[in-house]
């Protein structure tokens, strides 16, 4: 049975409609609340290495929507401290001004919410120079790989990804498909439309991967929750620290040239 943590803020709750206006948890509620809970224990021990190395912390959830992820982790992890804060980076500044009310109507004072594009987080004096966690949780198509972007200015010490709805790899394997198939079987993979979809997105997460493997990161990748619960499912979470690993950019640079996807090369930083 899952249940509402001690402490936990019931109007931010209802506000995120995982409890009802009257406070009671219905069993799609229960599944929502399942799910939250999870991520947040891969991201906690995150927060507390951070907190324990320095004394202080800096999360940064980039496409953050309604700012669903931040205002958890504030709730659960920061708001009981003095310390840390959590930066939420949105392009649409109708929910940047609405996360912006809530925010205040709850007193997270260490919780800000900016509408900024990821060019302009990068160099805003609004962002500390460096930060130490970076999220980006359904942050649709590209979104992802600015986020990873971002991570890599501020040298994050921890990057934690749930990509979504990766469409451009597999745009591109459909504009050079006839090419593919016409240099070998290995295009077979791709031909049907819904074969391109998921193996585009899967080739778009192994070459994320390789790009922060090359930029000194060590990577956990596995599933978020169960594929009944969502579809869109991989956690890819990543440590600074690690030497680079020596052929990553030289791998990622092959996967492109033999999927004919050399035109996305700037992207993925080969």
């Amino acid at each position: 049975m899952v249940e509402i943590r001690p402490g936990q803020s019931l109007e931010l709750l209802k506000e995120l409609h995982i409890l009802t206006r009257d406070g009671k948890l219905n069993q799609d509620s229960r599944r929502k609340l399942k799910q939250v809970y999870h991520l947040c224990q891969f991201i906690e021990p995150l927060l507390e290495e951070s907190l324990a190395a320095q004394g202080d912390l800096t999360l940064v959830d980039h496409g953050a929507g309604k700012s669903y992820l931040g205002f958890i982790l504030y709730d659960l992890f920061l708001k009981s401290r003095d310390v840390g804060r959590v930066f939420g980076i949105e392009t649409r500044a109708e929910l940047v001004q609405k996360s912006r009310d809530l925010a205040l109507r709850l007193g997270f004072a260490r919780m800000s919410l900016l509408n900024l594009s990821v060019a302009e987080s990068i160099a805003s004096p609004l962002l500390p120079p460096q930060v130490d966690i970076v999220t980006a949780l359904h942050a649709c198509d590209t979104a992802t790989d600015d986020a990873i972007r971002f991570a890599l200015a501020k040298r994050a010490r921890f990057i934690v990804l749930v990509p979504c709805c990766q469409a451009e790899v597999a745009a591109a394997l459909r504009r050079h498909k006839n090419e593919s198939l016409a240099r070998g079987a290995l295009a077979e993979i791709w031909r049907h439309p819904i074969h391109t979809r998921e193996f585009g997105s899967h080739v778009t997460n192994v070459l994320r991967c390789l790009l922060l493997e090359a930029h000194g990161y060590q990577l956990t990748v596995t599933e978020l929750v169960g594929w009944e619960h969502s579809m869109k499912n991989e956690l890819i979470i990543a440590r600074r620290g690690a030497a680079p690993r020596g052929n990553a950019r030289e791998r990622l640079g092959r996967i492109l040239q033999e999927l004919n996807l050399d035109d996305l090369r700037e992207r993925f930083d080969c």
